[in-house]
């Protein structure tokens, strides 16, 4: 894992179209804008795991053991990206 310091305003590029920003800290809560191609679904991990888990309950499979992540296929309702 890749630890990073970053502050307020801040950002981190994941490749060349992905780029994480550090909205702002507030205790033991940090915000962040994520900024990615439409076509990148970006989940918080435990709507991924959701997911993940009812593709697979979909499918009839095994579920796959943790940190070992396979492409989502059913995306949650979402707001439009405006």
């Amino acid at each position: 894992m890749l630890v990073l310091s970053r502050k307020i305003n801040q950002s981190i590029m994941i490749g060349d179209d992905v780029r994480i920003v550090i909205v702002a800290v507030d205790r033991d809560q940090v915000k962040l804008g994520i900024e990615a191609p439409r076509a990148v679904p970006v989940h918080r991990s435990e709507v991924y795991e959701e997911i993940r888990k009812t593709n697979q309950e979909a499918l009839g499979a095994a579920p796959v053991a943790a940190g070992k992540p396979e492409r989502a296929t059913l995306k949650p309702r979402t707001k439009p990206n405006h």
